[in-house]
């Protein structure tokens, strides 16, 4: 008999997590397994991209409110949902101040969790697994039945705020917890000790004939490579964790240096006002051009000369190997799990977190014509695939 399994996250727009989530449904043997899949909302780019194999929950609405503005859910006659929002917003803003929390983000979305989960309500269904792939994990740990529970953690632990108490609670109810590399799971551990026995790395699961494929699907009509230009690209949401404010001036930086270069940046993010005014303010428009949302990113990083990952932290980057598997050299800042991504001067080029760092790694992955040559070269030889992470999953599934 198939054993049934519950996977869960919130919807399938353009990021990270959404490209593993559908890294993994289409590694999964659906002959072996019955799968159920449930997304708070039925929206994304991505969502084309699921495979035939699982089967897609309705939209239950007061799923769907964890987004939506505290009005827009009044207006839907969610009131309970709505109040316990109003109740998050100002308790985790209050955290905030008081802890100084440079990024309050993680504080609001666990407050909004901990106090609506309760509104919600439960799956009728029992299944043998349910996997959360999207922190957090209230959802499958107080409203899902099944044998056993998976977690899943894309992010470093180092550099986000979390009120200790709601997580504590949140991850007792969890039997299981995936984290996507070995960095990530220290820094967890570090703040979280005694989930040790329960915690593994299994890394995001990557096809490189997938991303070869899709490189080839599009032209860029945005890039254009004139000669002695410099073409850099990054893919990522704007948001503080991503760095991009400090790519935008690393970009002035390497201008008034004299480097002809041109750089590209596909996503989008609740940064983007406050990025295009600092492009504006530093007179580079021309030079750095926020491309907004893209369903396929491959082409882009394709079209590049260099692909660069500015960010202040990552849990793993998929677009770091992505760039990789494409053949491109590649320059990331040194953030804390950055030495799971990469082998600094052999597949990429490891640079101090900031503009000056970001400025010189890219100065001299331009000018030392044979070290980018070598990194071209190791990555061109070097096998990034790693569809046999999924035999992990099975491990936990059926153990």
């Amino acid at each position: 008999m198939k054993k049934k399994i519950l996977i869960t996250s919130f919807d399938l727009a353009i990021g990270g997590v959404e490209r593993s989530l559908i890294g993994l449904l289409n590694q999964i043997d659906y002959a072996k397994y019955d799968v159920d899949l449930l997304l708070f909302k039925h929206e994304g780019e991505f969502l084309s991209n699921i495979p035939d194999g699982p089967n897609l929950l309705p939209e239950e609405p007061s799923y769907t409110t964890f987004r939506k503005s505290i009005q827009q859910i009044v207006k839907e006659g969610f009131y309970p949902i709505a109040i316990s929002r109003v109740i998050a917003k100002y308790s985790g803003v209050l955290h905030g101040k008081v802890k100084k929390v440079e990024e309050p983000g993680y504080l609001s979305i666990q407050y909004g969790w901990e106090l609506t989960t309760r509104h919600l309500p439960k799956l009728n269904k029992e299944y043998d697994v349910a996997i959360g792939f999207l922190w957090p994990h209230h959802f499958i740990g107080e409203k899902v039945k099944a044998k056993k529970k998976i977690g899943w953690i894309h992010t470093d632990y180092s550099n986000i705020y979390v009120n200790k108490k709601i997580e504590k609670k949140m991850w007792r109810k969890i039997d299981d917890i995936v984290v996507v590399s070995e960095e990530c799971s220290q820094t967890f551990l570090d703040v979280f000790p005694d989930f040790k026995e329960k915690t593994t790395v299994i890394e995001n699961i990557l096809s490189p004939d997938f991303v070869r494929e899709q490189a080839k699907a599009d032209i860029p009509k945005e890039i254009s490579n004139l000669p002695g230009k410099t073409i850099l690209v990054t893919v990522g949401r704007l948001t503080h964790a991503k760095g991009l404010d400090e790519a935008i001036r690393a970009c002035k930086k390497l201008i008034d240096e004299g480097f002809d270069i041109q750089w590209y940046v596909v996503g989008y993010g609740p940064l983007e006002n406050e990025l295009r005014n600092l492009i504006m303010k530093l007179g580079i428009e021309k030079q750095f051009i926020l491309l907004g949302k893209k369903i396929n990113p491959y082409p882009y990083i394709a079209a590049c000369d260099i692909y660069v990952q500015p960010s202040r932290y990552e849990g793993k980057a998929v677009t770091i190997r992505e760039a990789q598997v494409l053949g491109k050299p590649v320059v990331i800042t040194n953030f804390p799990t950055a030495k799971s991504q990469a082998e600094n001067g052999f597949d990429a080029l490891i640079t101090e977190c900031g503009q000056n760092g970001i400025a010189r790694g890219i100065a001299k992955m331009i000018v030392d014509d044979e070290f980018r040559g070598q990194i071209v070269s190791n990555v061109l030889t070097k096998d990034y695939g790693n569809e046999n992470e999924i035999n992990k999953i099975y491990g936990l599934i059926n153990n």
